[in-house]
């Protein structure tokens, strides 16, 4: 399994109150966005390590790189100005290597999470492998739904809050992105654009509890606690 590991960083620190984009704030002696490199460069399946950007961030990007993943080989991508624009980008630039069967699998990761482990990337990478696609998701309860009117009704059957990383064959991702980019239309996740233009199947493995996207300001607080208790 050759895997191309993609990770997202084209927010902002809009919510999360900072002057930067938040993917670059230092939790736990680390910036956000070095932990989830570290995570996946380690991981022995993954060949080639993709970080999409912002344009305005490259400039800091280099050197917080030399200084945090000294020795790392990770590949800069300018990304646009959705989060499905992003993900083009960056299998646009893998395309020779996809189509040319060098890479099997691709996951994408969202920037924000700094806590996925090496554990939970692997059952994602293994799922995807055997199943064509996969994500990480955690059981939802309580949910609704609501009408126009306002009346709420229960949603029936199981449900999840999806995660990332989520990993799909690298083909049919490929194909299925083209395709959405000539239908200018744009999904919420990796998986919902796999569904509408794929017939790969997409399993859910188990989440992790504490992979929380930071976002608020009690995000980070509550991620750079438990990335202490790590270390």
């Amino acid at each position: 399994m050759r895997v191309a590991a993609v990770v997202l960083a084209g927010g902002s620190g809009t919510r999360v109150g900072a002057d930067r984009n938040k993917v670059y704030l230092t939790i736990a002696g680390r910036s956000i966005i070095s932990w989830s490199l570290r995570t996946m460069a380690a991981l022995p399946a993954v060949t080639r390590l993709v970080l999409v950007i912002r344009p305005a961030d490259r400039e800091l990007v280099g050197p917080l790189l030399a200084t945090e993943l000294p020795g790392v080989d990770v590949e800069l991508v300018d990304g646009g100005a959705q989060r499905q624009d992003s993900e083009l980008q960056a299998l646009r630039h893998l395309a020779p290597e996809i189509t040319a069967g060098d890479i099997d699998i691709v996951a994408i990761h969202d920037g924000a999470r700094p806590l996925a482990t090496a554990e939970l990337m692997n059952q994602v990478l293994d799922a995807a492998a055997r199943y064509g696609g996969a994500v990480p998701g955690l059981p939802a309860s309580g949910l609704v739904a609501t009408g126009d009117n306002g009346v709420a009704t229960p949603l029936s059957g199981r449900h999840v809050g999806v995660q990332t990383p989520q990993a799909f064959a690298a083909v049919p991702l490929l194909a299925a992105y083209e395709a959405a980019a000539r239908d200018d239309y744009s999904a919420t996740d990796t998986a919902g654009c796999m569904q509408r233009y794929s017939s790969v199947e997409v399993r859910c493995v188990p989440g992790g509890v504490d992979n929380l996207k930071v976002t608020t300001p009690a995000d980070l607080v509550l991620a750079e606690s438990l990335l202490g208790q790590r270390r």
